[in-house]
C-alpha cells in the first residue's frame, strides 16, 4: 500500500502531537551491538560483564553510562572511576567516544523518518517526532507508540517514549513518565508530580528551588508567578508555559521537509536492483497525479530505502527543468544506484520517493508528427542523466559577467537548462573584438628577451621552456584595472596578438610599463587562437 503525503495537507488536525524518544544506554548500546550484534538484547545474546563508559569531567574522570548490569550494582552516572573500580574490580571500562554516538543517534533519526518527516535531535540522546496527523497511518497513537519501541528494541535499543501536544510535556513524560501518552489539555495535571529536571532546567536553578520548598512542578505553578521571575528569572517561567503549550516551541527537522512524497511498506524485503526500478516507476506513477492536481513538477528528488536491519540509504538528484514524467525518473534513479554503494544485506522493507522541491510546470506542445522535436528538452534530459552519475557539477554552463578583465567575463555554473535560462545566454551580446578560442585558466609567465619600447611587441619569447620566434604582430589592446575591485595600484595590462613563425597564434599581454618600476614590466600567456 501507497500512502501520499504533502506539507501542505488541508486535512491536518489542529492539535498538534509530538512524539519524544529518549536513549538512556545509547553509548553502552552502541559498544555492545558492535560486539554481540543487534539482537544482544534477545535471549540468544551470550553474557557480558558490566559495561561502564567514562569521560573526563575536569581532571576527573566519572561515569558517564552504563548498562543495565552496572546498575545493578548500585554504580551511578557521575560516580568517580576510581571509585567503581575499587567497589567492583570485574567492570568493564571503555572510553566515551561522543562523535561515534552522535553519528548513530543520526542513523536512529533516519530510521525515525519512516513514521514522519519532521524529526528533530533532543540533545545527545534524544529525538522529537512531530507525527500530527500522521498516527492514524499506523493503526493509532497506542499502536505507533508500541510498533516504535518494538522495533528499536529489535535493534538492541531500549527506548523511552511518550506522546503529548508540547514538545515540553513530551520530553518529561519520556524520562519521567514512560509510555504515558497525554491527551490535549492535561499537561498540566500530568506534569504537577514531576520533579523539577522534567523542565528542563539547569542544576543550579533546581538547587535554588528546592531550597526553598518548591520541590515539584506543581509547586511551582502554584507559586505566584512575578516572585519566580524576579528571583529565578524569565526562562523558568518559559520553560513551564513551553510545557504546558501557553508558548508555541517549534522543533527543527534535521532534513529538509519533502514538499511531497509517496512510500511503500513491502510484505516481503527486496535487494535486487531491478526490483527497486520498478518500486520507483510505481511510486512516480503514484507521486505524478499529485504533482498534476498542483500544477507543478519536481525540481528535486529523494529516493529512500529503509532497510530490515535499520539503515537508511538516501538518493538524491537534481534535474534541469520541472520533472514528472515516471519513466523519466525511473531512468535517472537507474544512473543513481548504477554508481550509489548500497548495500541491501537482507533487503528493504519500506521505499519511499520524495519531491523536496517542486516549481510551476508548464505543458509544451509536442509537434504533429508525435516525435519530440525539443531541443533544449533533449539538452536538458541528457545533462540530467550525466549529472545523475556523475554529480550535479559534471556540466557546467557559462554566464557572462560584467568585467573587463578576461579571466572574469565568463562564470561557470551547475547547468539548470530551463528554456528561459537558456535563451537568456543565447541572447547575451558577445564582443564583436576577436578573443582566442582557449583562454587559461590562469596567466602563465613567459620570457620576452626583447620588444619594441615603449609599448611595442616582443620579437620573440619563451614559454613552458619552448622558444617562440615572432612574424606579426597586433596590438596593444589596453585593459585598466577595475579599481572597485583591485589594488588602486594594481597595474595595466596591454595585450597583443602575435603569430610565430610556424603560424600559430598566441594572446600574450605586458603588465605595467617600461621603467615604471625595476620589475615591470611582466609578460603573461593568457590564450590560444584557432
Amino acid at each position: 500500500m501507497s500512502t501520499l503525503f504533502a506539507n501542505d495537507r488541508p486535512d491536518q488536525p489542529a492539535g498538534r502531537r509530538i512524539l519524544a524518544l529518549w536513549f538512556p544506554y545509547l553509548p553502552v548500546e552502541r559498544i555492545l551491538r558492535a560486539r554481540l550484534g543487534r539482537a544482544w538484547r534477545k535471549g540468544s545474546a551470550p553474557e557480558h560483564a558490566p559495561l561502564i563508559v567514562s569521560h573526563h569531567q575536569g581532571n576527573r574522570r566519572i561515569i558517564g553510562c552504563l548498562d543495565e548490569g552496572a546498575e545493578a550494582l548500585g554504580l551511578k552516572r557521575g560516580l568517580g572511576i576510581a571509585d567503581a573500580r575499587a567497589m567492583h574490580p570485574q567492570v568493564e571500562i571503555v572510553e566515551a567516544d561522543p562523535e561515534a554516538d552522535a553519528r548513530l543517534l543520526g542513523a536512529l533519526a533516519d530510521w525515525c523518518d519512516r513514521y514522519t518527516p519532521l524529526v528533530a535531535m533532543s540533545g545527545n540522546d534524544g529525538l522529537f517526532l512531530d507525527i500530527t496527523g500522521c498516527a492514524h497511518l499506523f493503526g493509532g497513537e497506542e499502536a505507533m507508540l508500541k510498533d516504535v519501541v518494538t522495533r528499536l528494541a529489535e535493534q538492541g535499543f531500549r527506548a523511552l517514549a511518550s506522546l503529548a501536544s508540547t514538545p515540553g510535556m513530551a520530553w518529561a513524560g519520556a524520562r519521567f513518565l514512560d509510555g504515558i501518552r497525554v491527551a490535549q489539555g492535561g499537561e498540566r495535571e500530568a506534569l504537577s508530580p514531576l520533579p523539577l529536571p522534567a523542565l528542563r532546567l539547569d542544576g543550579p536553578i533546581c538547587e535554588r528551588l528546592e531550597s526553598v520548598g518548591l520541590r515539584t512542578i506543581g509547586m511551582v505553578m502554584a507559586a505566584p508567578r512575578a516572585p519566580l521571575a524576579r528571583r529565578y528569572g524569565a526562562h523558568l517561567l518559559l520553560r513551564l508555559d513551553q510545557a504546558l503549550g501557553g508558548v508555541e516551541e517549534a522543533i527543527s527537522p534535521r532534513l529538509p521537509v519533502p514538499t511531497l512524497g509517496v512510500e511503500r511498506h513491502l510484505i516481503e524485503p527486496v535487494s535486487a536492483t531491478h526490483d527497486i526500478e520498478r518500486l520507483v516507476l510505481s511510486l512516480a506513477e503514484t507521486l505524478k497525479a499529485d504533482l498534476e492536481r498542483r500544477g507543478e513538477g519536481a525540481r528535486a528528488l529523494e529516493l529512500v530505502l529503509f532497510r530490515v536491519d535499520g539503515l537508511v540509504f538516501r538518493l538524491r538528484l537534481g534535474v534541469s527543468r520541472p520533472l514528472r514524467d515516471p519513466p523519466t525518473i525511473q531512468r535517472l534513479f537507474r544512473e543513481k544506484l548504477a554508481v550509489s554503494k548500497i548495500d541491501a544485506d537482507f533487503g528493504f522493507e519500506m521505499v519511499r520517493l520524495a519531491a523536496l522541491a517542486t516549481s510551476a510546470f508548464r505543458d509544451d506542445q509536442t509537434s504533429l508528427t508525435g516525435r519530440n522535436e525539443n531541443a533544449e528538452e533533449d539538452l536538458a534530459q541528457f545533462a540530467d542523466r550525466i549529472c545523475a552519475r556523475l554529480g550535479g557539477s559534471a556540466i557546467v554552463q557559462p554566464r557572462l559577467v560584467a568585467s573587463h578583465l578576461p579571466e572574469r567575463a565568463v562564470s561557470f555554473t551547475p547547468f539548470r537548462a530551463t528554456s528561459a535560462a537558456v535563451r537568456k545566454v543565447r541572447s547575451e551580446p558577445f564582443p564583436l573584438i576577436e578573443r582566442p578560442i582557449r583562454l587559461l585558466a590562469r596567466p602563465e609567465p613567459v620570457e620576452v628577451a626583447a620588444a619594441e619600447i615603449p609599448e611595442g611587441a616582443p620579437a620573440s619569447f619563451r614559454w613552458r621552456r619552448v622558444f617562440y620566434r615572432v612574424a606579426r604582430a597586433e596590438g596593444p589592446e589596453r585593459i585598466a584595472p577595475e579599481w572597485w575591485l583591485d589594488k588602486p595600484d594594481a597595474p595595466t595590462r596591454d595585450y597583443f596578438r602575435i603569430e610565430d613563425e610556424e603560424g600559430r597564434r598566441y594572446w600574450l599581454f605586458r603588465q605595467g610599463l617600461y621603467g615604471a618600476t625595476p620589475e615591470l614590466p611582466r609578460w603573461y600567456m593568457h590564450g590560444l587562437f584557432a
